[in-house]
């Protein structure tokens, strides 16, 4: 009989690629981690990791494995669901984490408007970047995860992940005031190809975008300024120091003196935003009202 304790490790392993990395995000120790992958391959009577200096992969029998293992702890999270339902599950704990913007524009809306509709329901949010949180989610450290699509991200049909979207937003142009296309009422990317670039840090799913965007207009960003903090960021433009893209609602409520905001001319760079859950775990009482509370924010 296959422990699903054990599953769970073997999707961390498969998922962080070193066993030290998957016992961190566990919250065990790695001869912990080692000690249940053996007594898995024990279980199911096939050798399922190849360890090397690298790290750990999975082998092909391991990889037959995880597949089912992502429906068996999916059914399980459902499993989970319907018995909180069965017991009403009016009352409990959901954590979240999500971005600062998504903080702002939803979280907190959605944490507002719970209060009135399912007081029972008691949200803790963590602030974590767009492509920390899934990992959050699937190591069980979160219930939801407000994220950002980015180049790498599991897709929307993954099988260890259920998806809500929640919005779109475009990013627009700050440059300085004395810029010589302050002027405009649109920036062509094209035109910003010779200038100095202030941006997020590469890992942060706005770096992608900003790159993914330049690269499209037919050039490499000169990124001399980084920081993951879109204030800094405009700081730094009204200082003169270069130029940037920031998303439309990052820039609400900011000091704007020095910069100038102009919408990017022709298709503009646009992050979209959703939240996810452990798939299966979109039922579940608690969880199913925070989903729809996030739903209503975004759209308002």
């Amino acid at each position: 009989m296959i422990e699903a304790r054990r599953l769970h490790i073997l999707r961390a392993v498969a998922d962080h690629r070193t066993v030290t990395a998957a016992a961190a995000a566990l919250y065990l120790t790695p001869s912990a981690v080692s000690q249940q992958l053996t007594a898995l391959e024990q279980e199911t009577g096939h050798r399922l990791v190849e360890r090397s200096a690298k790290g750990v992969r999975l082998t092909p029998a391991g990889e037959i494995l995880l597949a089912h293992t992502n429906a068996v702890l999916a059914q399980l999270e459902r499993a989970e669901a319907e018995l909180a339902a069965y017991s009403s599950g009016a009352a409990g704990t959901v954590t979240v984490a999500a971005f600062a913007t998504g903080i702002a524009l939803v979280v907190a809306p959605a944490v507002a408007r719970l209060a009135g509709t399912a007081p029972g329901i008691r949200i803790r949010v963590q602030d974590a970047e767009g492509d920390a949180s899934l990992p959050m989610v699937l190591d069980r450290q979160v219930d939801v995860a407000v994220a950002v699509e980015y180049r790498g991200a599991p897709a929307a049909d993954d099988p260890r992940l259920a998806h809500v979207p929640l919005y779109a937003e475009p990013f627009d142009a700050v440059v300085p005031v004395s810029h010589r296309l302050a002027d405009a009422p649109e920036v062509p990317l094209a035109e910003l190809a010779k200038d100095p670039w202030i941006g997020p840090y590469p890992g942060n799913p706005c770096h992608d975008v900003v790159v993914l965007a330049c690269e499209n207009a037919g050039f490499q960003p000169r990124l001399e300024h980084s920081s993951d903090d879109f204030r800094a960021v405009v700081a730094l433009a009204s200082a003169d120091a270069g130029v940037a893209l920031v998303p439309r609602s990052a820039l609400r409520g900011m000091d704007l003196t020095g910069v100038v905001v102009r919408p990017v001319d022709g298709v503009a760079p646009t992050r979209r935003v959703f939240a996810a859950v452990r798939r299966g775990a979109e039922g579940h009482p608690l969880i199913r009202p925070v989903l729809e509370a996030l739903g209503e924010a975004a759209r308002v």
